[in-house]
């Protein structure tokens, strides 16, 4: 696949609706932060430096094998740098400044390379369902390809050095992403969103850190990376992701039965709007398809979940501009989002 391929559709390995768990978690991600040996961190990094570090990573991409590429994103537009952003392939900070920044990319879109993001490589595995454990497999498998033609920053007391220290160690981060509609139902969010930091896990919304929950879509992620070896991080999430998969199921379980009738009446509201709406606003649309979510999780709505997947994408703005074929205002936003929305669940629905 190319680039326009990669631009153009909202599929990822990640939007399949498939893997464990799938009823509440959407996905899981590996990512681990890697500096160059006798390099500054990119934030210092001069132009010619900053160049040399892009041609060695790229250089090392190619041992990677078949179905991978290389983009520089200098030369990509605002809008497609955006849709890169939405599929989580790059950083904000990378959309931002896109100076001397690179994208390395498997075909499926299951694994990539950040260049020149906070620090020098960002290697990424992102997979659908609960998949911690592979996740963390397929990019350290990743690294240690890299590492075979790269001298990354390490001290046998440090570990990996990293442009930021919470990431010294094992420059591990850990993440799974989950939709929590009966717990915002029944409004016990704020009570997990309250524990969870204690137990040294950390709580972003849908593009990370700085990102608003949006949609009731949560990451969890761990905050420690110096001292815990890999697996035990990965251990770590994997359990407090099954607690709050059970909290989660057990909300869904009193809504079912305290309140049938309010959420069946939520729900279709929700499918009716999408449906047949002329006007969407970007939050309003992001509630309304976790609603819609909600009711296929529930089996109140036959509406497969690739396709709510898929439509969260298509509702966001790069995604938006991409498909009417040039960057929208905020206020053309609003009838683009409600007419691709409308027409892709009567396509796909009837």
């Amino acid at each position: 696949m190319n680039l326009e391929g990669h631009l153009s559709s909202p599929r990822s390995a990640w939007t399949s609706g498939g893997g464990e768990m799938s009823d509440v978690v959407v996905s899981s991600r590996a990512r681990l932060a890697r500096n160059l040996d006798g390099y500054p961190f990119p934030e210092h990094l001069q132009p010619d430096p900053g160049e040399q570090v892009v041609q060695r990573v790229q250089g090392a991409v190619t041992g990677l094998g078949r179905g991978w590429e290389f983009y520089r994103l200098q030369g990509l537009s605002a809008v497609d740098r955006q849709v890169l952003l939405e599929k989580h392939l790059i950083s904000p900070q990378q959309a931002q400044s896109p100076d001397r920044a690179a994208l390395a990319l498997r075909e499926d879109e299951a694994l990539s390379v950040m260049v020149n993001e906070e620090d020098h490589l960002r290697v990424q595995a992102i997979l659908p369902g609960l998949a911690v454990g592979h996740a963390l497999r397929l990019a350290l498998e990743t690294d240690d390809r890299l590492e075979q033609n790269l001298d990354f920053a390490f001290t046998p007391d440090r570990g990996y050095l990293t442009a930021c220290p919470t990431n010294v160690g094992t420059g591990l981060r850990l993440s799974v992403m989950l939709h929590l509609g009966g717990l915002a139902r029944t409004q016990r969010i704020q009570q997990l969103l309250q524990v969870l930091p204690k137990l040294g896990l950390a709580v972003r919304g849908l593009y990370g850190e700085g990102t608003e929950a949006i949609g009731n879509l949560f990451q969890i992620s761990n905050q420690i990376t110096l001292g815990q070896t890999e697996e035990e991080v990965a251990g770590g999430i994997e359990r407090a992701a099954l607690e709050v998969i059970e909290q989660e199921r057990q909300a869904r379980r009193l809504l079912a039965e305290n309140a049938l009738p309010e959420v069946q009446d939520r729900v279709h509201r929700a499918y009716g709007i999408l449906r047949y709406a002329r006007l969407l606003g970007a939050e309003e649309a992001m509630h309304l398809l976790s609603d819609l979510r909600l009711g296929t999780e529930m089996g109140l709505l036959q509406v497969p979940l690739p396709m709510v997947n898929e439509l969260l994408l298509l509702a966001l703005p790069g995604f938006l501009s991409r498909t009417v074929g040039h960057e929208l205002q905020p206020a053309e936003q609003r009838a683009a989002r409600a007419n691709l929305i409308r027409e892709r669940l009567q396509k796909e629905v009837g």
